[in-house]
């Protein structure tokens, strides 16, 4: 049996709702690079301590591949600020850079005192309970978006509070 040609758009679109929901539960997102043999990418333990200042913010995560092949996470962006940019942490020294690498088989770890993400000029004050939508953008797989639930600032993730 045929389905009419408009069921294509209802089906699609409820999966991706569904993809978003779920993807809302938690903090995290997957995706994966198009062909086999490529990274297989998803995002969990993602969290933002509500931020003590009105125009920055910090934020968390694990890049999670699965896959064969490594890549590399390019830019981040948020419609919370007007700009979001990746840090790194080396020898106790933060400079930001304009990519981190997701090995294969591996993670890339953002934390408090490590990799993190810096939100700046926020267009508003994330309060603890809300969440941020952010974007990931990688080299090699699709974008995969990321809604970051804002914890209270002294959160610690090893506890829980």
């Amino acid at each position: 049996m045929r389905r009419p040609a408009t069921a294509a758009p209802f089906v699609i679109g409820t999966v991706l709702a569904g993809t978003l929901l779920l993807t809302g539960c938690g903090g995290s997102a997957s995706g994966s690079e198009s062909g086999s043999g490529g990274a297989e990418l998803s995002v969990n333990s993602s969290y933002m301590p509500q931020p003590v200042s009105d125009s920055m913010a910090a934020g968390f995560l694990t890049i999670v591949n699965k896959g064969d092949a490594k890549d590399e996470l390019t830019s981040v962006s948020s419609e919370a600020a007007g700009d979001v940019t990746v840090h790194e942490t080396v020898g106790g020294a933060m400079r930001q850079v304009d990519r981190l690498a997701v090995p294969a088989h591996g993670r890339l770890v953002f934390r408090s005192g490590g990799n993190h993400l810096m939100f700046d000029e926020l267009k508003r004050k994330p309060e603890k309970g809300q969440t941020v939508t952010v974007d990931l953008h990688f080299a090699k797989s699709g974008d995969l978006r990321v809604e970051m639930p804002v914890k209270s600032a002294t959160y610690n993730p090893a506890t829980g509070h």
